[in-house]
């Protein structure tokens, strides 16, 4: 799962970066209003996490944008701001919720898990596909009862297959939700993190649609 991080100070980017990528996520980071609102539009993004007092364009006039050009993805809203008042300004702009600063950074990381897996119309943090269940709370897999040793990338990879279950996910869209801009995107590397998921799990479990990608019946 890919995260938009927007937050002008480094120090506390740096904290929540490294615990979302702790949580399995590839994290894009920008640091002010103009960079945030240009990732949100061209880019493809599981979730964004939205500092209010950015420099240059403000967090919640970035939101009003990307709403306004129907950019859909959930948005958690990160501000050192007190008063219920522009709290409320966030969520009327668009968020989906909000964390006050100071927070805590697994507070943060379930909150993003919790929004994406609601846009994805999941009610658990366990996914369940016949034999298989992930936990994505505590980053565990089982088939058959058994525990599948997953690496990150191997775990967002298949995070990301299970909130897809049905649907046809193509090398591109893998690349473009796994790696940030700055990693090798190739498409052969996306193969094999396929194959070793069908190793580990089942040949059966991910498809192969000629010419379109990948999907988990």
């Amino acid at each position: 799962m890919r995260v938009l991080l927007v937050e002008d100070d480094r120090e506390i980017a740096r904290r929540l970066g490294e615990g979302l990528a702790d949580a399995g996520f590839s994290v894009e980071y920008a640091y002010t209003g103009p960079d945030g609102l240009a990732f949100g539009m061209h880019d493809a993004f599981d979730a964004v996490i939205l500092d209010l007092g950015l420099p240059h364009i403000q967090g919640v006039d970035v939101l009003k944008s990307w709403r306004k050009e129907k950019r859909d993805f959930p948005v958690l809203i990160l501000t050192a701001r007190g008063t219920w008042s522009e709290k409320v300004d966030g969520l009327n702009a668009g968020a989906d919720d909000y964390v006050t600063k100071p927070f805590h950074v697994p507070e943060v990381v379930a909150r993003i898990n919790a929004l994406i897996r609601r846009s994805a119309g999941l009610a658990s943090s366990v996914l369940r596909h016949g034999d298989l269940v992930l936990d994505t709370a505590t980053g565990k897999a089982t088939y058959k009862g058994e525990q599948v040793d997953l690496t990150a990338r191997e775990f967002n990879m298949l995070n990301y297959f299970m909130h897809r279950t049905g649907r046809i996910v193509s090398q591109n869209d893998l690349a473009e939700h796994l790696y940030s801009t700055d990693e090798n995107r190739e498409s052969n590397t996306i193969e094999v993190y396929v194959s070793r998921l069908r190793r580990k799990i089942s040949p059966d479990i991910i498809k192969t649609i000629r010419g379109l990608g990948y999907r988990m019946d």
